[in-house]
C-alpha cells in the first residue's frame, strides 16, 4: 500500500504537484545549460565517483563543461540565452545505468563478504 502510494505521489504523469516540480526543475537547470545528472556529486558518494570514472571520456569532458558554464553564468548572475536554452535536454541521463551497475557491484561484493574497491576518506 506505501509503495503504491509512492509511486502515485513521485510519477509526474499521474501527480499534478509532481509534474509541477518537474516542470520547474526543468526551467531551473535550463536556465545554467545543466542535466539532472550533472547534480550528483563524486565527493558526496564514491560509487558516483566510479561511475564516472567507468564513462568514456568524451561524456565525462562534457559534463564538467557544462559545470564551468554553470559556474561562470552563476558567477556573472546571468543565464543562457533563450535561443540556447531552448536546445538543452535537463533530463537526458547518462550516470543512472553505470551507476546501478556500480551499486550492484558493491552489493554483490558486500553479500560475499569480499573487502570493498574504496574506502572512503576524508577530502
Amino acid at each position: 500500500m506505501a509503495s503504491s502510494l509512492m509511486q502515485f505521489l513521485v510519477n509526474p504523469s499521474r501527480n499534478w504537484l509532481a509534474a509541477l516540480h518537474c516542470k520547474s526543475l526543468s526551467k531551473r537547470l535550463r536556465k545554467y545549460g545543466l542535466r539532472y545528472d550533472d547534480l550528483y556529486d563524486p565527493y558526496y558518494d564514491l560509487d558516483i565517483k566510479e561511475a564516472l570514472a567507468r564513462l568514456p571520456r568524451e561524456i565525462v569532458d562534457a559534463r564538467n563543461q557544462r559545470l564551468k558554464r554553470a559556474m561562470d553564468l552563476s558567477m556573472k548572475h546571468e543565464y543562457l540565452p533563450d535561443d540556447l536554452q531552448a536546445m538543452q535536454t535537463p533530463f537526458k541521463g547518462y550516470l543512472q545505468e553505470m551507476l546501478a551497475l556500480v551499486k550492484k557491484e558493491r552489493a554483490e561484493r558486500e553479500a560475499l563478504g569480499a573487502l570493498p574497491l574504496y574506502q572512503r576518506q576524508i577530502p
